[in-house]
């Protein structure tokens, strides 16, 4: 029995032991670990006369996540489209879609690659979190393993989450996005926290 316990730290230590985040990393403010509030920072590469984020939601009042300044006489009244980015469920209230106007002209943009080539170059943190989303990694606030960043010129460098249900584990993830191609880098940085508990839905 007495050796059983330096075996099961030992065991955990492997597990558990990941490298720490470099200093010259600033910690993610936790607003941004929410993706519908990264939405109003972002800068399209296109001049549009107006874009806005919708939710598939029947009530068009429930349906607007955010939208751009737009002229009193303009409105966007196109059906909902069948798919859209950041898909959770089937049915109402289950992915995401943007609409942008342009030269009186309305356009979708509803799927993860059609988000990002939205976004374009990557003008600022929550861009960079948004275009991380679309590959699945997300903010984990309380850990800096999944809530780190760096900004450089041409690159901006993240520490971020991805999480499976059963059992209930976090990796930590490198994520190193190229600000003018939106192009990613991901190098997984260990596992950092894990549950004997499987939680199915």
């Amino acid at each position: 029995m007495k050796l059983l316990f330096p075996i099961f730290l030992l065991l955990s230590g492997l597990v558990f032991g990941q490298k720490a985040v470099p200093s010259d990393f600033k910690k993610i403010p936790e607003i941004l670990d929410n993706t519908e509030l990264l939405y109003p920072f972002i800068v399209p590469d296109k001049k549009y006369d107006y874009w806005s984020v919708l939710r598939n939601n029947p009530d068009p009042d429930k349906a607007i996540i955010y939208e751009s300044q737009a002229p009193d006489f303009m409105t966007i009244n196109d059906p909902v489209p069948e798919k859209g980015f950041f898909q959770k469920c089937l049915g109402e209230d289950c992915f995401s879609y943007l609409i942008a106007c342009e030269n009186s002209r309305s356009a979708y943009f509803s799927n993860e690659k059609q988000l990002r080539d939205f976004i374009g170059f990557v003008d600022n943190l929550p861009e960079a979190i948004l275009i991380a989303n679309t590959y699945g990694y997300t903010v984990d606030t309380p850990n800096p393993l999944g809530s780190s960043y760096k900004i450089e010129d041409r690159h901006i460098s993240l520490y971020l989450s991805k999480a499976n249900n059963c059992p209930p584990t976090k990796e930590s993830f490198l994520i190193k996005i190229n600000r003018k191609t939106g192009k990613i880098e991901a190098k997984s940085n260990g596992v950092y926290f894990k549950s004997e508990e499987c939680i199915t839905k």
